[in-house]
């Protein structure tokens, strides 16, 4: 079975099926109890925001980052014994966050979890699905079975969450923001199935965008280019080893390897730099439904959406491999 790991140019926290808030812990995928604001009040309280896929990289910086814009944050990741880095890294931002469970395609862990900010907290603003993951490997070396698995993290988790969440953002006016990647406008070697969940997202929020504004809902997505976060730095793959497997595609798989170790060594965003534009998205008046989070991941993608005919995308993509 070929590996998940992360994409050529995106980032953010792996899954294997994978006001400041006065609010701290780590609950269960069910609520235990309401823990509120000692100081909140009905016209004070903070709007609530959701964010899945928290231990590292975007996830864990927009969680920050939300808290410290003043928003209630509820913080979930599928394993809360992998809390620790986020829950360091709010204690040096002096925010505090509401840290749950939430597993994406599992769908009882999501309707609990979903039904569990609402018993605790009463309402639910804005959701945020960056829970993801990516995988190494062409057509011919992983099974269908591979790509459905991936499939089910990136694309249907978001429906997943989306869908239990979203009666909740119609009721309070809300935000539907999923992060996905530039691997979601350009389709880039050695990442079909990545891509493919990640197209299928695009696509998916596109198409919903005026539908949810008739009701009141803003829908956007942010496009990170590359970011250095754990997602990259603790894939635990044996290169060589994937590479010597990779019988008639090794060398075009040993000239994209060099190539993205690379650009991520050298041109990598921070992740709280990529975060900037989650918090755009979850803040701004009047959001765009499209997001970059650099001026690279802008011209990358801007090259996607100017070529008519292909050339240009394979023109760039093909050197990748060569």
């Amino acid at each position: 079975m070929p590996p998940i790991i992360p994409a050529c140019v995106c980032a953010h926290t792996m899954l294997k099926v994978c006001a400041h808030t006065r609010i701290i812990g780590v609950h269960p995928s069910t609520s235990e109890g309401t823990l509120m604001s000692s100081s909140a009040t009905p016209a004070t309280t903070p709007k609530v925001v959701l964010i899945t896929g928290t231990s590292s990289g975007i996830g864990l910086a927009a969680a920050v980052a939300a808290a410290g814009a003043g928003w209630r944050t509820v913080a979930t990741l599928r394993d809360p014994g992998r809390a620790d880095a986020l829950r360091k890294a709010a204690a040096e931002a002096g925010v505090e966050l509401d840290i749950r469970q939430l597993d994406v395609v599992d769908e009882a862990s999501v309707t609990a979890a979903v039904e569990g900010v609402i018993a605790d907290h009463g309402r639910l603003d804005a959701v945020i699905n960056n829970a993801g993951a990516g995988q190494l490997g062409t057509l011919e070396n992983q099974t269908v079975a591979d790509v459905r698995r991936v499939m089910e993290v990136n694309f249907f988790g978001v429906l997943n969450v989306s869908k239990a969440a979203f009666p909740h953002l119609r009721a309070t006016g809300g935000r539907l923001i999923t992060v996905t990647s530039v691997g979601g406008v350009v389709g880039q070697p050695f990442n079909e199935a990545y891509c493919a969940a990640k197209f299928a997202v695009e696509g998916y929020m596109e198409s919903l965008a005026p539908v949810a504004a008739s009701v009141g809902v803003s829908v956007s997505v942010v496009e990170p280019g590359a970011v250095a976060t754990e997602f990259v730095n603790n894939v635990g793959l044996d290169l060589e080893a994937e590479i010597a497997a990779a019988g008639p595609y090794a060398p075009a798989l040993d000239a994209y390897v060099n190539r993205t170790v690379a650009r991520f060594l050298t041109g990598a965003q921070t992740q709280d730099e990529a975060a900037v534009a989650v918090l755009e998205a979850l803040t701004a008046d009047r959001p765009a439904f499209r997001l970059q989070t650099s001026d690279w991941a802008r011209d990358f993608t801007g090259m996607k959406l100017n070529d008519l005919d292909g050339s240009a995308v394979l023109g760039t993509t093909g050197g990748w491999v060569a």
